[in-house]
């Protein structure tokens, strides 16, 4: 057994690529490839929003509303399902309480450019 097969990837995250009957509609390589990305996207943004927060004094509402502008910006390349449960994780790795956050203004100085 590879490694790779031994990636746990959360019930969560497997919905997201899940059809109503819990039938994937990608491939297994794929969803696992998907999730590494979104589980590394999330722990990689984790002292970016610390800083934000304490440095910054920014609520963490508005930290996890502003990583979610960024996410949004195509760019990024992740779709809105998954720019969401990368939010929902990264506010679970920093144990801060997760709530749908709405999007910040297009008038926030330190929203995304």
């Amino acid at each position: 057994m590879s490694d790779d097969d031994q990636i746990e990837i959360p019930a969560s995250f497997i919905a997201l690529h899940a059809d109503p009957r819990g039938r994937l509609r990608i491939s297994r390589l794929d969803l696992r490839q998907r999730y590494e990305w979104c589980e590394d996207m999330a722990q990689m943004l984790v002292d970016r929003a610390q800083q934000v927060h304490h440095d910054l004094g920014v609520a963490q509402d508005q930290v996890i509303a502003r990583i979610g502008a960024g996410l949004a910006d195509p760019s990024s390349q992740m779709d809105a399902t998954e720019a969401g449960w990368v939010l929902q994780r990264l506010a679970e790795l920093l144990g801060w309480n997760w709530s749908e956050v709405a999007p910040i203004a297009a008038s926030d100085p330190l929203r995304p450019a």
